[in-house]
C-alpha cells in the first residue's frame, strides 16, 4: 500500500532547490529509494520538474506507487513494500507519458579498493575506473546496463554530467562526490556507446564550468571538443606471437632502426585502418623495423603534431575508432614492427576544455607558476608532487603500454620535467636550493620501473637533451631508469659536421668523433627526427653542401655512419629518400620525387643499409658494450676518413669506413683485424644508388701491418662515400 507522503518537513527547502538545480553534492542522499526502517517501509525520492503526476513502478510486484510533489520538481513517496528495481512514469501536461530508469537508486560504480588505491596514488589500471564505460552495473536483484562516470574535482562544489542525452542539462544528472579525495560518480542505466558528453563543474567561486573527461576513451574530432562513450572494445588482437616473442627478449641489445612518422600527414586521408596496408607495404620495402608515431593521443591543434594533449586516454579521432588504432598495431605486429609511441607527460595545454584549472582552480598543474607554466609552449605543467597526478599519468602510460599493445613509449621533451629552471628565468629552487625537480624525478622512475615491470620487452625512451646523468642506468642504482636516451648530442656535432664543404671537413674530425668519447655512458638512439626538419632549419637533403649529386651521396654517406655508429637509429618519414622540402604538417610527402633516380638511389640506399643492419648482429649485438666497436683509423683528418669493426658476441665482424671528403681514395692502406677475405657488402658510391661506381671486389687482408692492426687490405674509398666490409 501506499503510505502518505510526510517528508516535506525531513528536507529545507534549500537542499530541495539544490536538488532541482542539479547543484548538491549528495543527490544519492536523498534521490532514489531508502529504506526507513527494517520491516520494509521505503522511501522513494525523484526529480521531475514540470511534470504533472510521477509514479514509480515496482519490478518485483508489478505495483505502482503514486509519488506526490515535495517542492521545486523533487516528488516522494513512502510504501511499504521494501527496495526493488523500478522504473519511473512521469506525465507531463500536454497527457505525454515517458518511462525511465532512476540514476539515483544504484550503489556506486567506483568501489572501495579502487578509491583507496587512487587515494595512496598506486592505481595502476585508473583507466578501468575513471571515465565513461558502458558496462552492466547491479541494482536491487539484476545487473543493468548503462554507462558509469566517474571523475576526480577535489575542489568542486558539485559536478554534473551533461552531454547529446539529456539535452545538455545537466541538472538531470548530478553526481555524488564519494570522498574527501574528490571522487565524483554517478551511473546512469540505459545510455549506451557513441553519445557525446562533458562535465560541468560548479567552482568554488560559483561559476558553472564544462571540461572534457580527462580519462575519456574517445572524443569528438578537433575542432569540436566533447568526449565520446566509448564503444568497449571489440578487437580481437591476432599478435600473440609476437608479445610471447618480445617478453622473452632485450630489446635494448635487439635490432632497433625506427622509421618516424606523423600520421596525420604520412599520406594524407588514410585512417588507422588504410594506413595498416600502405604502411606495412612500405615498410616491407625499407625493411624499418619499427615505427614511431608522433603523438596519437587527442589534441585539438594540429599545428602542435600531438605535443600539446588534452585526451591523454583518447587516441585521435581524426584517424579513426580506438579499435581502428588496435587494428593498425595488431597488424604491424603481426608484420614483423614494433611499434614506438611518442608521450607528453611533461605539460598540457592551457584550452578552456581542456585540464587546465580543471576544477575552477590549480589541479593537474601546479599551482605556482614558477613551476607550472612553460613559457616555452604557453602550456602548463603538471604537479608531479602530486600523488594523484603522477597516477593519472603512470597510469596513462600503462594504458598505451596495455590497451594497445604499443612496444615502447619516448618521453616528450624529459629535460623540462627534471629540471626546475627549465627554460625559466624566475623558477623555484628545491629544499636543497638546487635546479633539480626532485618530484618529477620520482615520478619518471616510478613510470619507467613500473613499465617495464608489468610489461616485459617493451622499451621507454627518454628525449633528454642535457649531460643529467644516469638516464638509462636503472632505478635501484640511482638512474631515471630509461632503457634508451636520444643522443642529441651525436645529432648537433654531426649535422653541423655534414654542413660543411669537404675541403673545409678536415679542420673538424673532432666534430666527428667526440661522440665516441661518451657512446657508452648511456644506451643511445641516434637521431633524425622532425625537429630538425622544421621551424626553418629546412631538410635533410638541404643541409647537405654541394650540387645534388653531392648532396645525395653526402646522405647515403651520412646514413651510412648513422647505422654504422654505436646504437640504435631513427629517421624521419621523407628523409629515407631525401625530400628537399621542410616537411609540413598541412601536406603529404612530396612522394613524386621517386620518379627522380636522385631520390629513389637514397631510398634504395636506406633499405638496403637496413636490409644489412637486420642480418648483421654485429651493428647491434653490443651496441651498449664498448667491446663492439674496435677503431682503426679516427685521426685521417687529412683525408677526412674515419674506420672502426663492428663486432658481434660469436666473433663475427664488420669493417666500416668512410670517406667524407670529395675525393675518392685509390689504392688506401686500410688496417684489419684480421687476414682473410672480406666482402664489401654494401658501398654508398654504387651506380645502383646514384653513386660513381668506385667500389671494390673480395679483398684479401695480406698486406703489411696497418692502423695498428696486423694486416691490411689496398682499397678503393669513394668520394663521399662509405664502404662495408664483412670478414668472410
Amino acid at each position: 500500500m501506499n503510505t502518505p507522503v510526510s517528508e516535506d518537513h525531513i528536507f529545507p527547502d534549500a537542499e530541495l532547490l539544490a536538488l532541482a538545480e542539479g547543484h548538491h553534492s549528495g543527490p544519492h542522499g536523498v534521490l532514489g529509494q531508502h529504506p526507513l526502517d527494517e520491516e520494509g517501509t521505503t522511501a522513494v525520492r525523484v526529480r521531475r520538474p514540470l511534470a504533472k503526476s510521477v509514479r514509480v513502478v515496482l519490478e518485483a510486484s508489478g505495483r505502482t506507487i503514486e509519488l506526490e510533489h515535495l517542492a521545486h520538481g523533487i516528488w516522494s513517496a513512502v510504501h511499504n513494500y521494501g527496495l526493488d528495481d523500478y522504473v519511473i512514469e512521469t506525465t507531463y501536461e500536454g497527457g505525454e507519458t515517458y518511462t525511465t530508469d532512476d540514476p539515483y537508486r544504484f550503489m556506486p560504480s567506483v568501489g572501495d579498493t579502487d578509491i583507496y588505491l587512487f587515494g595512496e596514488g598506486r592505481h595502476e589500471q585508473l583507466w578501468k575506473v575513471f571515465g565513461a564505460h558502458v558496462r552492466e552495473h547491479y541494482g536491487t536483484h539484476k545487473f543493468v546496463q548503462g554507462t558509469s562516470f566517474a571523475v576526480w574535482a577535489p575542489h568542486a562544489r558539485a559536478v554534473r554530467v551533461v552531454g547529446s542525452f539529456n539535452s545538455w542539462d545537466g541538472a538531470q544528472h548530478a553526481m555524488r562526490r564519494l570522498n574527501e579525495r574528490g571522487v565524483w560518480e554517478l551511473f546512469i542505466p540505459g545510455l549506451g556507446a557513441h553519445e557525446t558528453y562533458k562535465f560541468q563543474i560548479l567552482s568554488q567561486d560559483g561559476m558553472w564550468i564544462d571540461k572534457a573527461d580527462p580519462m575519456a576513451l574517445h572524443a569528438e574530432r578537433p575542432p569540436h571538443t566533447a568526449s565520446v562513450i566509448a564503444q568497449p572494445s571489440q578487437h580481437e588482437w591476432g599478435d600473440g606471437e609476437w608479445l610471447a616473442h618480445r617478453a622473452s627478449t632485450d630489446p635494448h641489445n635487439q635490432p632497433m632502426s625506427v622509421y618516424e612518422l606523423h600520421a596525420m600527414s604520412w599520406r594524407p586521408g588514410l585512417g588507422y585502418r588504410e594506413l595498416a596496408d600502405e604502411l606495412i607495404t612500405y615498410l616491407n620495402g625499407m625493411q624499418f623495423t619499427h615505427v614511431e608515431f608522433m603523438p596519437l593521443a587527442e589534441h585539438p591543434f594540429g599545428g602542435s603534431w600531438g605535443y600539446q594533449v588534452t585526451g591523454y586516454y583518447a587516441p585521435t579521432s581524426r584517424l579513426g575508432s580506438p579499435d581502428d588504432l588496435r587494428y593498425l598495431i595488431d597488424r604491424l605486429h603481426q608484420a614483423g614492427y614494433g611499434v614506438i609511441m611518442d608521450w607528453v607527460p611533461g605539460h598540457f595545454p592551457k584550452d578552456a576544455f581542456g585540464l587546465a584549472e580543471f576544477d575552477g582552480q590549480a589541479l593537474y598543474e601546479h599551482p605556482d607558476p614558477r613551476l607550472g607554466h612553460q613559457a616555452d609552449w604557453g602550456t602548463y605543467v603538471f604537479n608531479f608532487g602530486d600523488s594523484q597526478v603522477r597516477n593519472f599519468l603512470v597510469a596513462n602510460a600503462l594504458y598505451w603500454l596495455e590497451e594497445f599493445h604499443i612496444d615502447g613509449l619516448r618521453v616528450d621533451a624529459v629535460a623540462s620535467i627534471i629540471y626546475r629552471d627549465y627554460s625559466r628565468d624566475e623558477w623555484l629552487p628545491n629544499k636543497d636550493g638546487g635546479r633539480e625537480y626532485y618530484e618529477a624525478i620520482d615520478f619518471l622512475q616510478e613510470v619507467n620501473a613500473t613499465a617495464y615491470k608489468l610489461n616485459p620487452g617493451i622499451v621507454m625512451i627518454a628525449e633528454e637533451s642535457t649531460s643529467y646523468p644516469g638516464v638509462t642506468r636503472a632505478t635501484d642504482e640511482g638512474g631515471l631508469g630509461f632503457g634508451l636516451k636520444w643522443n642529441m648530442g651525436w645529432m648537433n656535432d654531426n649535422l653541423r659536421y655534414i654542413a660543411k664543404d669537404p675541403i673545409y671537413r678536415k679542420w673538424h674530425q673532432g666534430d666527428l668523433t667526440f661522440s665516441f668519447v661518451y657512446a657508452w655512458s648511456e644506451q643511445y638512439i641516434l637521431p633524425i627526427s622532425h625537429d630538425e626538419v622544421v621551424h626553418g632549419k629546412g631538410s635533410m637533403f638541404s643541409k647537405m653542401p654541394g650540387d645534388d649529386w653531392q648532396k645525395a651521396a653526402n646522405m647515403r654517406l651520412f646514413y651510412s655512419y648513422q647505422w654504422g655508429h654505436p646504437g640504435k637509429q631513427l629517421l624521419f618519414m621523407g628523409q629515407e629518400f631525401g625530400q628537399p622540402s621542410e616537411w609540413s604538417e598541412d601536406k603529404g610527402l612530396d612522394w613524386w620525387l621517386l620518379e627522380n633516380d636522385t631520390f629513389s638511389g637514397i631510398q634504395r640506399y636506406v633499405a638496403a643499409l637496413n636490409n644489412l643492419y637486420r642480418s648483421t648482429p654485429a651493428m647491434w649485438e653490443l651496441d651498449n658494450d664498448p667491446a663492439g666497436l674496435q677503431w682503426i683509423s679516427g685521426d685521417d683528418s687529412q683525408n677526412s676518413l674515419l674506420a672502426f669493426v663492428r663486432r658481434d658476441r660469436s666473433g663475427g665482424a664488420l669493417a666500416a669506413v668512410f670517406n667524407f671528403s670529395n675525393h675518392s681514395l685509390e689504392g688506401y692502406e686500410l688496417g684489419l683485424p684480421s687476414g682473410g677475405a672480406w666482402d664489401e657488402v654494401l658501398n654508398s658510391d654504387d651506380l645502383a644508388f646514384g653513386g660513381s661506381g668506385v667500389t671494390n671486389d673480395t679483398l684479401i687482408a695480406n698486406g703489411a701491418p696497418a692502423h695498428g692492426h696486423g694486416q691490411s687490405v689496398s682499397l678503393r674509398v669513394p668520394p663521399l662515400g662509405a664502404t662495408f666490409l664483412r670478414r668472410r
